[in-house]
């Protein structure tokens, strides 16, 4: 059960604001093969986790992409996508798109998103709980040094007090999900053999500065953990 926490703000009203703030967990069994994020080539252009890559790849802008899955959307299983175009000179523009919500993407305006293993902003009690700490962080980012935030965001991911009773996440899990739902109610899942096994922090400065954070399980061992960062500036 993957969740992301995000702040979108085209226009940071500070020299060190931030145009994006996301923070993740991706959830799966702790034994399923992958790759850490790296850079896919030597033109060091796209970096990913080797997941969503057409996005990347074409020309299309975030909201003909979506729009060109959405047609299609129908035909698979329940999946959320975020596309981001982010541009100093034309304006940040972000785009949501959930094959069981509206037939077609929407644009996000400025704010703070969570998402789930359901649509966007769905009210669950983990997913509100997670809000309230992120936004807790996100309001004390401007007076907080760049690897501090980073930090307390990866705090915020690794919280792991269930949010109980909560019928709606009981409901979509029915009895799959009963017995491991004082685990599986947190924003960080640890259960036998599955839970969150990668923090991803992204920051994205007033003047295009990236900065990538990365802190992933070794060797399917929950108390091992390597941390990789990555910094950039974004091609206008």
């Amino acid at each position: 059960m993957c969740i992301i926490l995000f702040k979108f703000d085209p226009r940071p009203v500070s020299k060190n604001a931030y145009r994006l703030i996301l923070a993740a967990n991706r959830d799966e069994f702790y034994s399923r093969p992958s790759k850490s994020a790296d850079f896919w080539d030597s033109s060091n252009e796209i970096l990913s986790g080797a997941l969503v890559t057409n996005f990347l790849t074409s020309d299309l802008d975030c909201y003909s992409y979506l729009k060109k899955v959405s047609v299609e959307g129908h035909l698979y299983n329940g999946f959320n996508l975020i596309a981001a175009d982010l541009n100093t000179t034309k304006g940040d523009v972000i785009c949501y798109y959930g094959n069981k919500g509206d037939p077609e993407p929407v644009f996000l305006n400025p704010g703070i998103y969570g998402l789930s293993n359901c649509l966007l902003d769905t009210p669950w009690k983990k997913l509100q709980y997670g809000k309230q700490l992120f936004t807790e962080v996100i309001n004390r980012s401007q007076d907080l040094a760049k690897e501090d935030l980073v930090q307390e965001l990866l705090t915020v991911m690794n919280n792991q007090e269930p949010q109980l009773p909560d019928p709606a996440i009981e409901d979509q899990g029915k009895e799959y999900i009963r017995p491991i739902l004082n685990k599986y109610a947190a924003v960080c899942v640890r259960c036998p053999g599955y839970g969150t096994r990668t923090n991803t922090v992204l920051l994205i400065d007033s003047e295009g500065n990236v900065t990538f954070t990365e802190r992933t399980m070794i060797n399917e061992d929950v108390s091992q953990w390597k941390t990789s960062s990555y910094e950039f500036k974004l091609h206008m």
